[in-house]
Formats: C-alpha cells, structure tokens, sequence
C-alpha cells in the first residue's frame, strides 16, 4: 500500500537557511522522513543512514531512481544509472581521466578561463556570480577536459540549464523534451570521434569507444548514454556551490578578508564549504527489499532519497555542524562527493575548479564583496544558490 505519511514538504519555498532548519528539525524528531510529494519518498537524514545506504547497492539500488524527482525517462546513463558489476567499466574507462594528475594538469588553463569569466564583472562592479560567472565557467572547463568543440560550449550551457529549470519545475515533458536535445549532442560528438579517433588517455568519448568488458566493446546506446551522462553531471554542481560560498562570505566578511589575505587556506576552507553547502540532496535509491531503519519499515520498490546536505551537517559525527570551522579534524570524513560504488568520479575535478574559482574572485575583489540583491534559490534535487546578485565595493 503506498505511503501517505508527510513528515516534510519537498516542495514548499525555501530561502537559503530554511532547508537546513528544516533537515535539522528532521534529525532530531524524523530522522527517516516521508514526503508525498515528488512521487512519494522516504529521505534519510543522518550521517551514518546515508553513508550504509550510499555504500550498499545490494540493498539500495540505483537502477530504478538515481535523483528526486525521477528524470530518467529517456534511456539508461551509465556508470549512475547502472550498479556493479555492470557500472564498473563506465568506470574504468572514465576514472584516469579525472585523476588528481590530469585535474592539476588541466588547472593552468581554468586559471585562464576563471579570470576571463570574471572579468566583465571586475569591469562592471560586480553581477551576477551564479549567472553571469558560474553557470558559464563549469561548462568551459568542462569543455576543456571533454575536448568538446568550441563552438558547442555556448549550446551546451543554454541546453543544460533549460533542463535543470525543467527538473526544479518536476516537469517531465519538458525534462525529456530537453534531454533528448543532450542525447543529440551525444551522439554528434561520438560520430566525430568515431570518424576521427583521440588517444583514449586523453579523450573521455574515446576512452569509452576503445573500453572492452570480457572482451566485448561496450554496447552502442550505453555509450551515447554515458556521454550524455557527462555532459551535464559537472555542470551543475560547481554552478550552485560557488553561489553558497559567495554567500557566506558575504555574511562572513572577517572570514572573506582572511582567505583573502591567506589564499593558502582556501583548500581548506573549499573542503569546509563543501560540507556546509553540499550541492546535492536528492540522489536517490530503491530499497530492494523490505528494510527498517530506526524503526521505520521500508518496503521494496520505494524510493529513498540520501540527504547528503542533512547528513554532512549531522551534530553526532560534526558538532557545531551548521558552522564553519576551517581544518575541522575530521573533515575527511563528508559526504559531499557520496560514497561507495557511486561515490563522484570528478571529485578531483570539482576541488580544483572551486579552488581556483575563490582564488581568482578573492584576488579581483581587494575591497571586497557584498550582497547587491535577492538570492534565488534551486529547487531538487540541488540545494543552493542559483542566482547571487554581487556588488564589487
């Protein structure tokens, strides 16, 4: 019988503190929450729930939902639609390219492109830092490390985020309608390197195209689904998590003028932030079986979202976790990029894409920065800042 208990609404407005209170009332009084909106779920919201769930694809699948809301309607996207071992040579093929080696390799040239993104605001006095900066910059780097043609860049991004509006709407025409569009560029793109072969060590498409499993290439259509996979997956995370940092430091100017002063600490702080503003709460699992979690009976076939930006800020495993603290003692231990078997492939990726990002937004703001206007807030399965107007004093 399906579930119609509502310990929370998904869907209610939100500003940038209230999901937060929100996951902290939860932790304390339902830490196995159930919604009915969103197609019905039960959300996990401590550290440890989220970590085991994470981590046990035998009893939590991803093969049947991967987000909330539900948006594959448009073919399997290896590695994350896929569990072990069936996932793991999307993996293998895909995992030197986004080694901590070729993310410091690829760091010159997100340097060059971070400070020509920035420019025009430094010019102007400032805009729109999710906007008018992060929403372009990730799809340029990305651009660069999935040597994709230059003049796909600007489709990509205009693509990308009329599928995520279509995703924070829960519209699922449109999600598929501009899926469809992500799956074209696939396609284009390894008809390209399928006429004009790259060094698989270089190439993430020809890595793909040259993976063998038994002995086998790897099937047409879970290629064109794991490139589609990829095209968008690094896009949005760097977008929304730039926007939370602005914001706390807008909030936070002692904090600002001190990673400002020592750029050596914005490694650490970028760690901290992470753990604070974790971009993701709405990756999701299928129990597979009938399962209790601290008393509350899951049944087979429901969905069960991980609430990484609940379990990262759980009081038991990070006191004082809705502070910032730089060089926590057990920082290591968040959530941010997941764990187990789909734990973040680019998480090296990611680190030095936002490290970079505050270095160079420090360094052109030497007076400063400050809130110039509403923040706008995305919807599942993200939480952040989309849109952060900024004034550069």
């Amino acid at each position: 019988m399906k579930q119609t208990r509502a310990d929370f609404d998904p869907v209610a407005p939100e500003d940038f503190d209230s999901a937060h209170a929100e996951y902290a009332r939860l932790r304390a009084q339902c830490p196995v929450a159930h919604a009915t909106e969103l197609g019905g779920f039960w959300a996990l919201t401590k550290y440890e729930d989220v970590k085991k769930a994470a981590s046990d694809y035998a009893a939590f699948t991803t093969t049947v939902q991967n987000v909330v809301p539900k948006v594959a309607f448009t073919g399997r996207r290896p590695p994350l639609h896929l569990d072990p071992p069936e996932h793991t040579p999307y993996r293998k093929a895909l995992n030197p390219l986004l080694s901590r080696e070729r993310s410091d390799a690829l760091e010159p040239r997100a340097r060059e492109l971070t400070r020509a993104a920035l420019a025009p605001l430094v010019a102007q006095g400032g805009g729109d830092i999710c906007i008018e900066f992060s929403s372009h910059l990730p799809v340029q780097i990305f651009g660069e490390w999935m040597r994709m043609p230059g003049e796909w860049l600007e489709t990509l991004h205009r693509q990308g985020r009329e599928f995520v509006l279509a995703v924070h709407l829960n519209d699922p025409d449109k999600m598929k309608e501009t899926s469809l569009r992500l799956y074209d560029m696939a396609r284009a793109l390894i008809a390209i390197r399928r006429e004009h072969p790259e060094d698989p060590a270089l190439d993430p498409t020809s890595a793909l195209l040259e993976a063998r499993h038994e002995g086998q290439g790897l099937p047409d259509e879970l290629i064109v689904g794991s490139v589609r996979q990829i095209l968008l997956v690094g896009i949005v995370a760097p977008l929304v998590m730039v926007g939370n940092m602005a914001v706390h430091l807008c909030r936070d100017r002692a904090l600002q003028d001190q990673l400002r002063a020592h750029p050596d600490q914005i490694p650490a702080a970028v760690e901290e932030f992470l753990r604070l503003y974790t971009p993701y709460r709405g990756f999701a699992r299928t129990a597979v079986q009938d399962v209790e979690i601290r008393g509350e009976k899951i049944c087979a076939g429901e969905a069960v979202a991980l609430l990484y930006g609940s379990a990262n800020r759980d009081e038991e495993v990070f006191p004082d976790g809705d502070q910032f603290i730089l060089n926590r003692p057990n920082i290591a231990e968040h959530l941010a990029f997941g764990r187990g078997p789909h734990n973040c492939p680019g998480l090296h990726l990611g680190r030095m894409e936002l490290k970079v990002a505050l270095e160079e937004i420090l360094a052109a703001t030497p007076n400063g920065f400050e809130l110039a206007g509403e923040i706008t807030m995305s919807r599942w399965p993200e939480i952040g800042a989309l849109s952060v107007p900024l004034r550069f004093p």
